[in-house]
């Protein structure tokens, strides 16, 4: 118990503070391989790209201890190219949707004409299509674009941002916010667990009290002693708490372990699951809507390859392989102290396109969720890190275990005699 608490002087602590855990962000583009057909009312064809992977760093700084049994703290998280763990480099070009042109035609859709009549025109002027072909390195980090400008002139604060645009632009050397959780000093059985998240005790992205609850961990360590059943986490990225599920026991390099998978509710709508109608509007189940929380966008994530997904979300693209394997997310827990040994988490991110009347270079696009990408978050524990954990919380823990049933072996012939000596003295 000492080991697992937020306190300077355990095991723990610098494995918490520093993760040593060497973290990879792999990313997998769909690249649209027939965007004229597309514009004409054609089944969009995907093609995997990837994956293009990043070394993943995290640090925590503005540790802060409070006289309630909490401590906050800024994580930061750089990341970098790794060349040769990717499928690719981050100068090739990949053809995708025009985020910014599809994404804010879906959004004046229900504008007076006149306002989609303007856009259309300078779309024109600024020779916009509704595909276009950027290096990777664009799409992730950024690239100007005078779009930006011209939507806030036409429609101010529609799109609440300048300078570049990047899916990912706000992902790299930036901070998840500032969490405050649990030391676990008073009550063991609440270290980690989130007391606030940017001061608050719920977010107010979501349209019930339950959908806006901050739950569980921030998703780094769980209080230990755990039960195979569920664990919880917050997670800004999704703008949500998330719930997973026990699915078995394991080992991990020595270690046992619980593994946590997410059930096909989490990401189920109101209609199949009615405790999700917070997160509503919805569509099929197996994506949820993020609009909320990304500026109004009409942007949803998934699981990759829309797995656990409604079929038909599958079918109206060509290019979907859903699988288990290679799609499905998972965190492996070392129960005893609630440390993860082994995790993928696994997300998609998805754009709604559709043809928008007055914007005429949606053309004749049929509604679709078109998958852009998906990327893991991955990472296990090795090395000298694995070995001192082994020895530290397994190894030690089980000798001290078979120490006790050996004093208490020797025990019992030593009571035994007390006892008939007692009886020859009477």
């Amino acid at each position: 118990l000492q080991n697992v608490r937020i306190n300077p002087s355990s095991i723990s602590f610098q494995m918490w503070k520093d993760i040593p855990v060497p973290f990879y962000l792999s990313v997998h583009f769909f690249e649209v391989l027939n965007p004229k057909q597309v514009l004409q009312g054609a089944k969009p064809v995907l093609s995997q790209r990837g994956p293009y992977v990043y070394r993943e760093y995290r640090r925590k700084t503005n540790i802060t201890f409070h006289d309630n049994d909490t401590v906050s703290y800024l994580e930061y998280r750089n990341l970098f190219f790794q060349p040769d763990l990717s499928s690719g480099t981050e100068d090739e070009y990949v053809v995708v949707p025009n985020i910014l042109m599809l994404g804010a035609a879906v959004m004046m859709e229900k504008l007076p004409n006149v306002l989609k009549i303007l856009l259309s025109g300078a779309l024109a002027g600024l020779k916009q299509e509704a595909f276009m072909n950027r290096t990777v390195g664009e799409i992730m980090w950024g690239y100007e674009d005078p779009l930006i400008d011209t939507i806030n002139m036409l429609v101010p604060g529609l799109i609440p941002f300048k300078g570049k645009f990047g899916l990912f632009v706000d992902f790299n050397n930036s901070n998840s916010g500032v969490f405050t959780v649990n030391t676990g000093m008073k009550n063991i059985s609440q270290v980690h667990m989130v007391d606030s998240w940017n001061g608050l005790k719920k977010v107010n992205y979501w349209r019930s009290s339950q959908c806006n609850m901050i739950n569980g961990t921030a998703g780094e360590m769980w209080p230990p002693f755990m039960s195979p059943t569920s664990l919880e986490f917050y997670s800004p990225d999704a703008c949500r708490s998330m719930t997973l599920v026990y699915e078995q026991s394991g080992k991990f390099k020595g270690v046992p372990t619980y593994r946590f998978v997410a059930p096909k509710t989490l990401f189920a709508n109101g209609t199949d699951y009615p405790p999700n109608e917070g997160f509503c509007p919805c569509m099929q189940s197996g994506i949820q809507n993020v609009s909320t929380c990304r500026l109004n966008a009409p942007m949803f994530i998934s699981h990759p390859h829309f797995y656990n997904a409604d079929p038909s979300l599958v079918d109206a693209v060509e290019g979907l392989h859903p699988s288990k394997d290679q799609h499905g997310l998972f965190l492996d827990v070392h129960p005893m102290t609630g440390i993860p040994m082994n995790c993928s988490i696994k997300l998609q991110l998805n754009l709604y396109i559709k043809q928008v009347s007055g914007i005429i270079q949606t053309g004749k696009i049929k509604p679709v969720v078109l998958p852009l990408l998906w990327f893991a978050e991955s990472g296990s524990i090795e090395g000298s890190v694995l070995k001192q954990f082994y020895n530290n919380l397994v190894l030690l823990p089980l000798v001290l275990d078979y120490v006790q049933y050996i004093f208490l072996g020797l025990s019992v012939p030593l009571i035994i005699s007390a006892a008939v000596l007692m009886a020859m003295s009477k």
